[in-house]
């Protein structure tokens, strides 16, 4: 029982739960079935990009270039779906993801090969990338009556009562829970990051690894470009501006060291519901939405200083110890 109540991941639930039933006295119908799974799927692309950061944290790095990541592969979907409109969606996806991950190598080879930081590397590339849009397109806007109506409706399509993007955040929330628990790979980001000189001894190349982690994080900010331009049927070099920090966010929220080492896909999903949460919460109940950023704000510095409370060195207590023992 312990051990449940000490887990992050039990009170990050427990806290939503108790957000849903404080929004519940002011608006009912926000805890709502249909209300609660609109919620959810307006919040699946910070699902998605909260996993693919999750993974570059565990390994101490950070991507802050996944936000424009998303912008450009959206964008370059979005002029191929012009130029070829009876594209197979199936090449779209593929593109997409592949063009994603290109982008995250590109990131992981500067901080692998190069031991440039992360953060210098993914500010760098999250203007590069931006840039490139601008050169792709000279600022002009791609519309909703510029794209195929198959490309428009992949994400909204009902099935099973949820839509495909729905569906697609929970099956990545699944595949990625046991690509990370059951797989070498896994266990190898876990392992770059916690101790990485005992990685090193183990086997284990931590530059290599950090290469993986960017790539990973790039094919799925690739992903969700595709389906968040699909979905609101508009691309543009500002598209997601200022989403990689509330990606970071979620990450920390749910439980992330920045530290590296300590995270679980469960502890990404529910730090992106809680934020999701709030962000249509607040409009409803007639609070003004810059206190979103307050709430959010608040919630990582606790967050930052229930893991720091959590990872603190022993040390005191074990030469005590060995005083009494003396």
């Amino acid at each position: 029982m312990k051990r449940i109540l000490a887990s992050r991941e039990a009170l990050l639930l427990v806290a939503i739960g108790l957000l849903l039933a404080l929004i519940a006295t002011r608006f009912p119908g926000f805890v709502t079935p249909s209300n609660l799974a609109a919620v959810f799927n307006d919040t699946a692309p910070l699902i998605l990009l909260a996993i693919g950061q999750m993974i570059v944290i565990l390994t101490r790095c950070i991507d802050l270039s996944v936000a424009a990541n998303l912008a450009l592969t959206g964008m370059v979907v979005s002029l191929i779906n012009i130029a070829a409109p009876g594209l197979p969606i199936i090449a779209i996806f593929a593109v997409a993801i592949g063009f994603g991950a290109l982008l995250g190598m590109f990131n992981g080879i500067l901080v692998w090969k190069l031991a440039i930081p992360p953060i210098v590397v993914t500010l760098g590339t999250m203007t590069i990338f931006r840039g490139i849009i601008f050169l792709l397109t000279e600022g002009k806007w791609v519309n909703s009556h510029e794209m195929s109506d198959a490309f428009k409706a992949v994400p909204r399509t009902v099935i099973l009562g949820l839509p495909v993007l729905s569906w697609i955040a929970i099956a990545a929330v699944i595949l990625f829970s046991i690509v990370m628990t059951r797989t070498t790979l896994g266990r190898a980001f876990y392992a770059a990051g916690g101790n990485p000189h005992a990685a090193t001894y183990a086997g284990i190349n931590v530059g290599r690894t950090q290469f993986w982690a960017f790539t990973t994080s790039g094919a799925i900010a690739g992903l969700t470009g595709y389906l968040w331009v699909s979905r609101f049927a508009v691309a543009y070099v500002d598209v997601a501006g200022g989403f990689e920090l509330t990606v970071v966010a979620a990450c920390v929220i749910g439980g992330v060291s920045i530290m590296g080492g300590i995270g679980s896909v469960p502890g990404a999903l529910l730090g992106a519901l809680f934020l999701g949460i709030i962000a249509n919460a607040l409009p409803v109940v007639n609070i003004s939405p810059f206190w979103q950023m307050a709430i959010s704000g608040a919630a990582i510095i606790i967050a930052v200083v229930l893991n720091a409370q959590a990872n603190r060195s022993p040390g005191r207590i074990i030469l005590k110890r060995a005083e009494r023992a003396g």
